[in-house]
């Protein structure tokens, strides 16, 4: 595989370092795709996805959510890794991306970063929730497409589809049609400002350079209700207190934030249901419980 990505490295009119590549080393942390780190003769490094040609469309969806960040991203904060090149080579599909040293450090420039992100994308013109291409969450796909109220798009493009999915280990739709009607109006009354979030912004996919800048990677991105990252950040735990302060103090949640963090992250924990069943089909089952004794 190493002697292929660095064929396809050679063919790439985009990535050019003016230096030979020195090694070729596996990057271990993702379960969809292969990782690389390049490293240079001139000692610098550049980032590799690999997959199966049939699964570009992931890379192609990655690419598009990391020019989106990069657009609003206050880089005194955050930084997001720039794509640099997606090849096709035989079967293979290869995603190359700038490298960033990570280091697990103070999460505060992290939280700040976010929330700047966020405020700096309402002020733009976008007029609706949603996205413009099929996107991915982890595996599955993501829909695209857009509605301006936010209740309608969060049940009808997220929530649903996942419900549907669920089918297949005996969730049936129609028994939480009530819950869904109810969360429309909930999430339609709450009438979110329209944010370009990060989408899956768990502690795997972000971190802190060297410096301690916040960095954000792997989205899964649209534009939505802010609440979708911070909701998320609390699912499977890994950020700290000083993330909180630093986002709460560029631009601070509503205090009614915390009755929709359930909500938000009964997508993702339908998403982990059906991707890897086990513990996540009876954590999703009683979120759906709890919601119907607020409907």
């Amino acid at each position: 595989m190493e002697k292929l990505i660095q064929k396809a490295l050679s063919s790439s009119n985009k990535v050019n370092n003016n230096s030979s590549i020195e090694k070729i080393i596996p990057v271990g942390g993702g379960c969809i795709h292969k990782a690389w780190c390049i490293h240079f003769q001139n000692d610098k490094k550049i980032f590799a996805k690999s997959n199966h040609i049939d699964n570009i469309n992931m890379f192609k969806f990655e690419r598009e959510c990391l020019l989106a960040l990069k657009k609003f991203a206050n880089e005194s904060y955050i930084c997001v890794p720039k794509p640099l090149d997606l090849i096709i080579y035989q079967n293979i599909s290869i995603f190359f991306l700038e490298w960033i040293d990570l280091k697990q450090s103070q999460q505060n420039l992290l939280g700040k970063g976010l929330a700047v992100l966020h405020k700096s994308s309402t002020e733009g013109s976008q007029t609706n929730f949603g996205w413009e291409e099929e996107g991915f969450i982890g595996s599955n796909k993501q829909l695209k497409g857009w509605e301006r109220n936010w209740g309608e798009f969060f049940i009808n493009y997220r929530l649903r589809p996942q419900l549907i999915k669920a089918k297949e280990w005996g969730v049936k739709v129609d028994d939480y049609e009530d819950i869904l009607i109810y969360l429309i109006s909930y999430l339609n009354d709450h009438n979110p400002s329209k944010s370009l979030v990060h989408g899956d912004l768990w502690s795997g996919n972000c971190g802190s350079t060297q410096t301690g800048l916040g960095v954000l990677y792997d989205p899964s991105s649209y534009w939505a209700d802010r609440e979708v990252d911070i909701a998320m950040t609390k699912l499977f735990g890994g950020f700290n207190i000083e993330f909180y302060k630093g986002y709460e103090e560029i631009w601070p949640l509503d205090k009614l934030s915390k009755d929709r963090t359930d909500i938000y992250n009964l997508y993702h924990l339908l998403n982990h249901a059906n991707m890897f069943g086990g513990s996540y089909k009876e954590n999703s089952l009683k979120i759906l419980k709890d919601l119907r004794s607020r409907s």
